[in-house]
């Protein structure tokens, strides 16, 4: 899908669906996949007139170079973004505006400057809606993304060991995936150890790793600003019978979930298939968080997998597929990948080892 499909899209869902007359994009990451740009301040979108992307004078050469299709507006010192916005928001006749994301003080701008004459609504749904089915060349680069990100956790499996400690193990991994192309990392790398392993979200610190510690490797590579998301559960020595008890646990609930990635799912069902293995095993009580979320240009993004979620899974969908256990005092383990809805089933983007042993 090419940029002018991605805006003619928007503009069916926001106008001839939704009863908007024009949208306001302001969240960086929609204004890139709309318009193929960085840098830009907002982006108008008007069901009659041009559409234009607002700039400030850093970014309004490297904007207009890539902002093909779109008029470009320089932002002068001095000016205010919304009071242009809204002079172009009279101009165009818009009565219905929707804007996919605003911080309270832009809110309370546009509003000022709208004076009750333009009706204005959150929905970030309509963009999100699009983006969230990739098209083959989005899926190149996530596949890349998913490529380096594997890179990534081979070498934390080769450097994990005794006494070395966990900002240590990020260090190695980021240079690895950074060597071979990556833009940068989805996130902040995660390599949880210990008892620390069972904090979901635990991070990296200077705490040294140490025989029969669990090892929670959570990593993302990106690629041309695409995401990808992994996680793998290593052991520093040899692992315990409940470690490698817990382990199998894991592996079988991500195992059901990946049999039930397909077009058309529930999302809720998804999660089902792996929490009902964890309960079944008698551990349900620790497995703390839904079991995944799409990925693309944002780590985070549409549909989600949980118990709560009335998202349907379609084809072109990447989503994440990641159960765990964690016991406070104890550990944490869990497996991550990041999983393509295709026609028949799911295509795994990230590639790894499905073992707690190391080769460090």
């Amino acid at each position: 899908m090419n940029i002018l499909s991605r805006v003619n899209a928007l503009k069916q869902k926001a106008f001839e669906q939704k009863s908007f007359d024009g949208f306001l994009v302001t969240n960086s990451k929609n204004m890139l996949y709309l318009s193929n740009t960085e840098g830009a301040s907002c982006i108008l979108i008007p069901k009659k007139g041009q559409n234009t992307i607002y700039v400030y004078g850093l970014n309004y050469e490297g904007v207009k170079a890539d902002g093909k299709g779109f008029n470009v507006e320089l932002v002068k010192r001095g000016e205010k973004l919304m009071e242009k916005v809204t002079k172009q928001v009279k101009t165009c006749g818009v009565k219905k505006l929707a804007v996919d994301a605003l911080g309270v003080e832009g809110y309370r701008e546009l509003m000022k400057n709208l004076r009750g004459n333009t009706k204005l609504k959150i929905r970030n749904d309509l963009v999100s809606d699009i983006h969230k089915v990739k098209d083959e060349h989005e899926l190149e680069l996530m596949r890349r993304a998913g490529e380096l990100t594997a890179i990534g956790m081979n070498v934390a499996q080769e450097t994990i060991r005794l006494g070395i400690k966990e900002i240590e193990v990020a260090a190695e991994i980021e240079y690895a995936m950074r060597k071979k192309y990556s833009w940068g990392t989805a996130f902040e790398s995660s390599v949880a150890s210990g008892v620390r392993s069972a904090f979901p979200h635990g991070g990296c610190t200077e705490r040294e790793i140490h025989n029969g510690d669990l090892v929670v490797v959570d990593i993302g590579a990106v690629y041309q600003h695409y995401c990808s998301d992994m996680t793998r559960t290593f052991i520093a020595g040899k692992p315990s019978a409940k470690q490698q008890k817990i382990y199998e646990i894991v592996k079988t609930a991500h195992e059901m979930a990946h049999e039930t990635i397909k077009p058309k799912a529930e999302a809720k069902d998804v999660d089902t298939a792996a929490r009902k293995a964890i309960e079944k095993a008698g551990y349900g009580e620790y497995f703390v968080h839904g079991l995944g979320h799409g990925v693309g240009l944002e780590v985070h993004e549409a549909p989600t997998l949980n118990q709560s979620s009335k998202d349907k899974l379609a084809a072109g969908n990447v989503v994440t597929n990641e159960p765990g256990i964690y016991l406070v005092g104890f550990g944490g383990i869990r497996i991550e990948d990041s999983e393509l809805v295709r026609r028949r089933g799911a295509e795994k983007l990230t590639h790894g080892p499905y073992t707690l042993e190391t080769r460090g």
